[in-house]
């Protein structure tokens, strides 16, 4: 009975160690790719509604904690 050997791709295996070294990272990046896909394709036109309204309460956020910080 022969075993079978799964080939690793070293890409695949660089991809898994720097997602393990950079989790944050990672999970921000995986983050931005899901909602930016959501909006893309399945968001309805209330789901945009929504979404600048937390986008405009954000960036206004971000701003006095910017002004803050200077």
């Amino acid at each position: 009975m022969q075993t079978e050997t799964k080939q690793i791709n070293p890409q695949t295996e660089a991809n898994k160690k720097w997602q393990e070294k950079n989790r944050e990272k990672a999970k921000y990046l995986r983050n931005r790719s899901t909602s930016r896909s959501f909006i893309k394709n399945q968001a309805t036109l209330e789901d945009i509604e929504e979404l600048k309204q937390l986008m405009k309460t954000r960036i206004e956020l971000l701003a006095s904690a910017s002004e803050q910080t200077e």
